[in-house]
């Protein structure tokens, strides 16, 4: 695989954490509160990031099992089919995680991370113990199976406490 093409997959996970970057960015500089930026961001995280990066992994282990085998640097096996189903559980938390409460969202991120945190120690010790640097073993997923739960927590104990948080009356 020539230097363009690796860097091309194994980037191509921090779409998922780009794209709605930009859009919650964009979207959240006509907010008028502090609550409504963090809402667009949340909402963003859960959809975009959230929700279709699981999405996409469904997809991309069912529909093309040898090119994630590839990816990951593994042969094909029948994990790859649990693994696909395991993804589509979390976007269906992620797609929930739009309209959640405060409270769930940290749940669905905790949730979220617990399989994906745990995926990250699966490919760091197979990129060290193995020397697996397939791009889809060493590459942006390492970045978004961190982050992607870590955020949704992070967004949704802040606006947890915004919600606590007593507001001054106006005189």
């Amino acid at each position: 695989m020539d230097n363009f093409a690796y860097l091309a997959q194994s980037a191509f996970p921090l779409v998922w954490i780009v794209v709605p970057s930009i859009g919650a960015f964009i979207r959240a500089r006509h907010a008028t509160s502090s609550e409504e930026r963090l809402e667009i961001w949340q909402r963003w995280w859960a959809i975009g990031a959230f929700g279709c990066g699981s999405l996409w992994m469904t997809v991309a282990f069912l529909a093309f099992p040898d090119v994630m085998a590839t990816a990951i640097g593994f042969e094909r096996t029948p994990f790859m089919f649990e693994i696909a189903f395991a993804n589509l559980g979390l976007a269906i938390l992620g797609f929930r995680a739009a309209s959640a409460s405060a409270r769930e969202r940290i749940t669905i991120g905790i949730s979220a991370g617990m399989f994906l945190w745990g995926a990250l120690i699966g490919h760091v010790y197979q990129w060290f113990a193995n020397g697996d640097h397939a791009p889809g073993n060493t590459g942006g997923v390492l970045v978004t199976d961190l982050l992607i739960p870590a955020v949704m927590i992070v967004l949704a104990v802040r606006s947890r406490r915004l919600a606590t948080t007593p507001r001054p009356v106006a005189a």
